[in-house]
């Protein structure tokens, strides 16, 4: 089974600028776990230290938001995940 996980541009600096990552899973928090055993810088911009996504980060399956199940979601293969920060101001 093969799940692509897009990086953003701004994250590239942590997989040596791959844009796609392809791994097995069959939730979204497995794929992300397979991807932080293959580069564990990322889990530290992606986690706090008491392992929650941050609250700032969706997850999106093929173009729609995982959210709030985001870690439990099922993925199978083909699906494309993406990494949205989210950016607040004011």
């Amino acid at each position: 089974m093969s799940v692509k996980i897009k990086i953003p541009s701004y994250m590239k600096s942590f997989t040596n600028d791959m844009e796609v990552v392809e791994l097995a899973g069959s939730t979204v928090g497995e794929c992300l776990n397979y991807l932080f055993e293959q580069l564990p810088d990322m889990k530290k911009q992606l986690f706090s230290e008491d392992n929650n996504l941050f609250e700032n980060i969706i997850i999106s399956v093929n173009g729609e938001s995982a959210y709030p199940e985001q870690l439990d979601r099922s993925v199978k293969d083909g699906d494309e995940l993406d990494i949205i920060f989210i950016i607040g101001g004011g």
